[in-house]
């Protein structure tokens, strides 16, 4: 499948059965949605949070928002249903929970080809329990349709019967493994919520601690967290301007066969070019996200 990019920088939680919600949804500056029919939703209202979530998806009115609907793991009663709705609604993407194995995701896309999923509505994975942490590369590299791998640290924490720690300390390799994962198959991965809404000072530092793991953004459960998020997981200005600086000097010296390119002082290697290619794109897909 082609990919497209697209800011991921914040990722809000949706409850499904929540309508109001995810109609104030439409005028926030959350790049993607996820409409969830699993967690936010009681067993006695998975049928009503289906239909309002797969109506909403299908009419297509959230801007440039990606539309994500998280459904109900294909062990319970309502999985089935769930992907066969949400693969008629076209979202663009459909986020399975607790991912374990390859044969999870390839059961998922039988579902959604029988049930006629566009070409275009992708697979992303929750990563949240220690056996998904050791499948990581083979969920990773399961389907072309896997674009995107979703931590859920909450869960984790609890499976690994570990603590919620500021340092995260407890679920480093889990993080670690998930992020090897995503960048040897080209995956977006995100970094999972921060529980506390009083704590902004925390939640800030989470969100620069997982820039410096190396996530491409942050799932998040309220509102209040869009802006901190949005801005921390933006390239700078400045680092935007030294990228076009970069990319300016490697292809004039392409021009001129020179086999060596300096920037400020510094040696410019292909690796620091495609960096900076993709900080551009990121910023150039961010401003017209905004228009």
């Amino acid at each position: 499948m082609t990919k497209t990019i697209r800011p991921r920088r914040s990722v809000l939680y949706m409850p499904g059965s929540n309508a109001r919600a995810q109609e104030k949804a439409k005028t926030l500056t959350a790049d993607a949605l996820i409409l969830d029919l699993e967690d936010a939703v009681a067993p006695d209202a998975k049928a009503e949070a289906r239909e309002i979530v797969c109506a909403n998806a299908a009419l297509g009115d959230y801007g440039n928002r990606e539309i994500i609907i998280r459904v109900n793991g294909l062990d319970t009663p309502w999985g089935k249903e769930d992907i066969i709705a949400a693969a008629k609604a076209g979202p663009d993407a459909i986020l399975l929970p607790k991912v374990e194995s390859a044969a999870q995701v390839h059961e998922l896309e039988k579902i959604m080809t029988d049930a006629g999923a566009p070409e275009t509505t992708t697979i992303w994975c929750m990563m949240e329990t220690p056996l998904g942490m050791l499948k990581a590369e083979e969920i990773a590299s399961s389907s072309p349709r896997v674009d995107c791998l979703v931590m859920g640290t909450s869960d984790l924490v609890k499976e690994l019967q570990a603590l919620h720690t500021p340092m995260r300390l407890p679920v480093v390799t889990s993080l670690g493994l998930c992020l090897l994962a995503g960048r040897a198959y080209g995956l977006t991965v995100l970094d999972g919520v921060y529980l506390d809404l009083a704590d902004e000072d925390g939640f800030h530092a989470s969100c620069v601690q997982g820039l410096e793991f190396g996530f491409d953004g942050k799932t998040l459960i309220h509102p209040k967290q869009l802006a901190s998020t949005n801005e921390v997981f933006a390239p700078s200005e400045a680092e935007v301007a030294h990228s076009r600086k970069v990319i300016e000097a490697f292809e004039a010296a392409e021009k001129e066969g020179k086999g060596v390119v300096l920037v400020d002082g510094k040696l410019v290697e292909n690796l620091h070019v495609e960096i900076a290619k993709a900080k551009v794109a990121m910023a150039d897909a961010i401003a017209a996200a905004a228009e």
